[in-house]
């Protein structure tokens, strides 16, 4: 406690009042996809080379990756007569004390360095070592030598890796499988955070299948789609727009949307191997979750690695148009009636008529499937989740409460703790009312309010270190059904002859 007694001047700092609160990043995508011939990473080296005939000797980390270009080696003269060979291993330094005759003249050869290398169990779990030439030369003392060119993969296996760049990380992506692919059609849309997990493909459909859905290995750690739950801690950011283009059926969806309550996040689906929009309908009937949009059917276009017209995924264009929507218009705007680039065809004929409601595309909508349209560019057409409640049919009243959600607790970790003085208490209301009038103002909700409720914040609540703070918020219904009334009438007429006359 300071001194009560002071002559002089003290400040203290009273950091009382409201905290602007930030809205969280909605347009990161989660991905799980293929590539079997992705970029490898590389395993660091170096060479410890001399003038003598056959006295170089490669040396190569044990393991691939950019970690192996901290590992150092080095040889050393001992100083004295008939020492015999050894390797010792400190961290990531390797030495390695040369053998000496009785005159103290060094006599290893470089394939005695390679045998005491290898044979070393420390300095074998680090490096390889094999000889440059015949391994006769005899080697010398060095200073410490630093491994190069080690480079981890772009893409490891079953580990959330975060691209800020989808059309520059194609090229390490490789020709096969569905990454390229996906990155392609979401350069398309937009430049945005995509969190990529690859997975391997199985020996056949089924054991991709389980390679996607993922789980948890020896070692602990999340393979898969639950690889992307690690993200966060990982990476920094957490993706809110999942899928696995070309990649899902009924089992996987059903998986992601386990992932998309955990992360509150949105996912978007194919409808499986529907061939027509009744199977379509029905396959929609596989859910109830108002964290997913069914879509169907795909897209066509060109693909540049086949030279050809080929299927291209829905749900790699939805997932970077919903992107590019939440920076340019903002995630109250669903994804319906936008242009989709890359795209020059549908891979299934739907009908549509902006006027008749008995069409395949109202068909297909009025059982909460999403389709795609030609109507001035090619456009998903159809709003609705899968929710069995009519609060969050909409595609952007369940992103609405989930960005709300987020946003409100993420931004209030500095009030935990504190001091629950009254003062406190006003201070959170009122930077919550804040952000509602915000977001208010630039359209994103109707209206929001929050306050505080005596009754349930009883002195027994209170005492016990509890806080109840209540808002609501109406979020932006879409217009997704306008409707104009026409009347022919004959009053325009009453006046006609008049104005005749009149000229």
């Amino acid at each position: 406690m300071a001194q009560d007694y002071h002559h002089g001047i003290r400040v203290v700092e009273i950091n009382d009042g409201t905290r602007p609160i930030r809205t969280v990043a909605t347009a990161v995508i989660g991905l799980v996809a293929t590539a079997p011939n992705a970029q490898p990473g590389s395993a660091a080296t170096t060479t410890v080379d001399f003038a003598a005939a056959g006295s170089g000797v490669q040396f190569t980390a044990a393991s691939v990756g950019s970690d192996g270009n901290q590992l150092r080696i080095r040889y050393v003269d001992p100083g004295s007569t008939e020492a015999g060979m050894r390797v010792t291993v400190d961290g990531t330094d390797i030495s390695v004390s040369l053998a000496t005759d009785i005159d103290g003249i060094i006599t290893t050869t470089a394939d005695e360095v390679v045998t005491a290398i290898n044979g070393e169990p420390d300095a074998a779990a680090l490096v390889v070592a094999v000889s440059t030439g015949n391994g006769t030369g005899v080697v010398a003392a060095t200073g410490y030598q630093r491994f190069t060119g080690g480079a981890d993969a772009p893409f490891p296996l079953n580990t959330p890796v975060l691209v800020t760049d989808p059309l520059g990380a194609q090229s390490k992506a490789g020709s096969e499988g569905t990454l390229a692919r996906s990155l392609d059609a979401i350069a398309d849309q937009a430049k945005t955070m995509i969190v990529v997990v690859r997975v391997a493909e199985g020996v056949d459909k089924d054991a991709t299948k389980s390679n996607v859905i993922g789980g948890v290995d020896e070692n602990g750690r999340k393979t898969g789609m639950q690889a992307l739950l690690s993200a966060e801690q990982r990476l920094g950011v957490k993706p809110r727009i999942l899928g696995a283009p070309e990649l899902d059926d009924a089992d996987v969806t059903s998986e992601f949307l386990a992932i998309a309550q955990k992360l509150r996040a949105f996912v978007y689906a194919s409808a499986g191997d529907s061939a027509t929009k009744e199977e379509a309908a029905m396959y929609r009937e596989s859910f109830g979750a108002r964290e997913v949009m069914v879509i169907w059917p795909a897209f066509t276009g060109w693909d540049t690695t086949t030279n050809s017209t080929r299927q291209l995924s829905a749900v790699a264009r939805a997932m970077g148009l919903r992107a590019k929507l939440d920076n340019d218009v903002g995630w109250h705007k669903t994804l319906s009636n936008v242009p989709v680039n890359g795209v020059t065809g549908i891979s299934a004929d739907v009908f549509w008529d902006l006027q008749d409601p008995n069409t395949d595309a109202g068909y297909l909508n009025s059982h909460e499937v999403t389709t795609l349209i030609n109507r001035d560019g090619y456009r998903f057409w159809g709003s609705r989740t899968c929710s069995t409640d009519p609060l969050f049919a909409f595609e952007n009243y369940t992103r609405t409460a989930q960005i709300i959600a987020d946003t409100i607790a993420e931004a209030h970790l500095w009030a935990v703790d504190k001091p629950m003085h009254p003062s406190l208490v006003r201070d959170l209301v009122e930077g919550i009312n804040a952000k509602f009038r915000e977001w208010k103002r630039l359209g994103y909700l109707i209206d929001g309010i929050a306050w505080f409720d005596p009754e349930i914040n009883t002195p027994e609540v209170l005492k016990a270190g509890k806080l109840y703070i209540d808002y609501d918020y109406t979020p932006v219904p879409p217009l997704e059904n306008l409707m104009f009334q026409q009347r022919i009438t004959d009053r325009y007429l009453v006046e006609f002859a008049e104005r005749v006359a009149a000229g």
